[in-house]
């Protein structure tokens, strides 16, 4: 599933259309596809893994879930779930979520919680962590309701940088710890966006899908945790478990 790092590169690359009226749109989205003929974009937005196309009284909602994929002035062989085509290119989206949000599109997203969002609201995310003592801080971060934006990559990272073991209760960890994963949820989130648009994403791991710690040369252990069920990379050595 992309993560919001990714869903930002895909507003860059779409940032052509704005302004744009939609000529031609097709696709076997259960949405009233025949509602964005004629429509002009006003603008594109994010949340988190979200993708918004908005326009005066709605927004068109994309979600590419764990396989979806787009592509911008070309198409794929299949059929998409949404093609929009204007005066100067074409935009389309497959194997995704689409949903029409009407109205306001404030009144369905809180931008403070989006971890890249100009908006991001760190003590809003600690108040949050603070009334869920006794969840996993593998399962916590991955709140997209606290952490907007943050996928399993991030997790991880994140985690092995500030040297907490997934399975370590919200509620044991230091307070200081606390506000250096909240504080780093964002900052590499950032950084994986540059890292992703130069191309070198993974060389830069060093905690997701490695096989050994770096700082201690020891078996980084692989696990699904939490409630989740997400993969966790970790090394029980420098990764201190609090429960």
């Amino acid at each position: 599933m992309p993560e919001g790092p990714s869903i930002r590169i895909l507003k860059e690359e779409a940032q052509q259309f704005a302004g744009q009226k939609i000529i031609e749109v097709s696709g076997n989205s259960a949405i009233d596809i025949e509602r964005l003929q004629g429509k002009t974009i006003l603008s594109f937005k994010t949340w988190g893994k979200h993708f918004l196309i908005c326009f005066d009284d709605f927004t068109v909602k994309i979600h590419l879930l764990m396989f979806g994929t787009y592509r911008i002035n070309e198409q794929k062989e299949t059929m998409p779930r949404l093609s929009m085509i204007f005066s100067n290119g074409e935009l389309n989206f497959y194997t995704c979520s689409v949903k029409i949000l009407e109205g306001d599109i404030n009144q369905y997203y809180d931008f403070s919680e989006d971890v890249m969002n100009e908006k991001w609201d760190p003590k809003k995310a600690k108040q949050s962590l603070d009334k869920n003592p006794d969840e996993m801080i593998c399962d916590a971060i991955l709140d997209q309701n606290i952490f907007s934006g943050v996928g399993n990559i991030i997790k991880n990272e994140v985690l092995y940088r500030c040297k907490i073991h997934p399975e370590s209760l919200v509620g044991k960890i230091p307070q200081k710890d606390l506000k250096k994963i909240i504080n780093e949820c964002s900052v590499y989130s950032f950084e994986f966006l540059d890292w992703k648009k130069n191309n070198e994403l993974k060389k830069h791991w060093l905690a997701y899908a490695k096989k050994v710690c770096l700082r201690c040369d020891l078996p980084i252990h692989k696990k699904k945790t939490g409630k989740r069920s997400r993969r966790s990379f970790f090394c029980t050595n420098c990764q201190k478990l609090h429960k």
